[in-house]
């Protein structure tokens, strides 16, 4: 990954070429339609209460699990024996991208969430709580954090999610088989062949409206490249950089690929 010099320099970039957080000088409909509808929807759901209320929770949890780890790894914790209150502190997206997710799922009213990377639920408990009540599926490798998750899910009173416990290469295919995909969350590995394979095994369930959201795609230079990659792809007709995480449509109507930073 890349050091906390080198990202804060990448940030700065980025946030300094951005299109503005208003949608000024957006010349797509659509994408101004997701910056005043969705980016900016000041609104406060009950959601972002009870979400944060179980994150400080999970922040003060001294308890140790044990924990396989499928992906790129903990940028902190190398360890498999960590304290609960740690993987909160290092692995759940802050609130401020969740909620984004959550806005998403309810303005584009996706029935079928695809969630690759649980940790403890916490962005998953957001992506279930839209008003159109979808069907979330998660996967999450560790089967201890699974756990958890699953009872902060009982927690919150979300019956709508169901959570599959394994290595995404041999769970994700199984899956796909039989399923739809409206929105899809790819969060559990930071490397770019297996983002890239997830990428193309999602699109074989995809249809025009779905939408797919990747996380920390400035984390490393395979990141990078995996973005970069996504972003070309034939399939893709529009995409947008929010430096954390990029967003990208299949929508056939685009006729010209259109790619969009956007400061958030």
């Amino acid at each position: 990954m890349y050091s906390s010099l080198q990202l804060t320099i990448k940030y700065l970039k980025y946030y300094f070429s951005a299109s503005n957080g208003k949608g000024h000088g957006i010349h797509s409909p659509f994408v101004f339609e997701f910056i005043k509808h969705v980016l900016n929807d000041t609104r406060h759901y009950a959601i972002y209460d009870s979400a944060e209320g179980m994150r400080k929770q999970l922040l003060k949890e001294e308890a140790y699990i044990e924990v396989e780890d499928f992906g790129a790894g903990s940028v902190l914790l190398k360890n498999r024996r960590r304290k609960i209150k740690d993987i909160a502190a290092s692995s759940l997206k802050p609130k401020k991208y969740s909620r984004l997710l959550f806005r998403m799922v309810q303005y584009y009213k996706a029935a079928h969430v695809l969630e690759l990377g649980t940790s403890l639920g916490i962005t998953t408990a957001y992506l279930a709580s839209a008003d159109n009540e979808p069907e979330v599926t998660t996967m999450e490798g560790s089967e201890n954090i699974a756990a958890i998750a699953q009872q902060n899910f009982a927690g919150l009173d979300l019956e709508n999610i169901k959570i599959i416990t394994g290595d995404f290469e041999q769970v994700l295919a199984p899956y796909l088989q039989t399923a739809s995909v409206d929105l899809a969350f790819l969060d559990g590995n930071h490397r770019k062949q297996p983002t890239l394979q997830y990428f193309e095994q999602l699109l074989k369930r995809s249809h025009n409206d779905t939408i797919i959201v990747l996380d920390d795609i400035h984390w490393s230079r395979e990141m990078e490249e995996a973005w970069e990659a996504v972003k070309g792809h034939s399939a893709v007709t529009l995409s947008i950089d929010l430096f954390f995480i990029g967003i990208v449509f299949l929508r056939k109507e685009f006729k010209v690929k259109q790619h969009f930073t956007v400061r958030f």
